[in-house]
């Protein structure tokens, strides 16, 4: 049974990097001492390396050790072998391309489909959808496809943000994007606020955090949806 934490940001304001969800990794990897980590997204043009070890430091409060996908000589053995999986954030883009050129897209799917736990936040999550055609990056390559995991059955928007009425600010705003996205695609996208997380069991789905979620859907109105939401009938 697949198993996910499908986060849309791995830092909130005034707390440090994956701090204010340390303690539900704790318990979603319970009796894992290691962990594989995919820094393919590269936020801000960090080295794999560099990306890898601030992941590591985060992880170390929670006793569990991490190694970079890239240290492996084959990268398929290593996500066939891996206890647990983490994609991290950055661009999408990078992210999906680096996927599928190393083959790993199928391999990835795979293995969480047969109950690797696989944790996600903002690009990592984006990709936990149908397609990446609602991240918010900036496309600097460009991947294969824009097909991607599909362990929810419908998409994700990490980073959604409301629009802000004091602006001035005349340019689209993220419920513009998207309602654009519905009208030559069926779909639906769940805007994910910073802090909130997707708790994934098998076939069922529930909106984690203190903050509600936003659900578009083609030819309906937006709603709210508050916290512990059963999103289990997208699926």
């Amino acid at each position: 049974m697949k198993k996910l934490l499908i986060a849309s940001t791995s830092t909130v304001h005034g707390k440090g990097y994956l701090e204010y969800i340390l303690p539900e990794l704790s318990k979603f990897f319970k009796g894992i001492h290691e962990i594989l980590f995919i820094p393919y997204a590269r936020p801000g043009g960090l080295s794999h390396n560099d990306y890898t070890a601030k992941v590591q430091e985060a992880f170390e409060k929670i006793n569990i050790k991490v190694k970079g996908i890239h240290e492996f000589n084959n990268p398929i053995d290593a996500v066939n072998n891996a206890k647990g999986i983490f994609t991290g954030g950055g661009n999408t883009f990078l992210l999906v391309f680096e996927l599928y050129d190393h083959k790993l897209m199928s391999t990835i799917k795979n293995v969480v489909e047969n109950g690797t736990p696989y944790f996600g936040t903002s690009a990592g999550s984006n990709v936990a959808g149908l397609t990446m055609q609602n991240t918010n990056d900036m496309p600097i390559i460009y991947p294969k496809s824009f097909i991607t995991f599909g362990f929810v059955k419908f998409n994700i928007n990490p980073h959604y943000l409301d629009p802000d009425l004091n602006s001035t600010h005349m340019g689209e705003t993220r419920e513009t994007r998207i309602n654009e996205y519905h009208t030559i695609n069926d779909t639906p996208v769940l805007g994910l606020r910073e802090g909130s997380w997707l708790e994934v069991n098998g076939s069922k789905v529930v909106l984690k955090g203190k903050l509600y979620a936003r659900l578009f859907q083609p030819k309906k109105q937006a709603v709210e949806l508050p916290p512990n939401t059963d999103l289990s009938f997208l699926m």
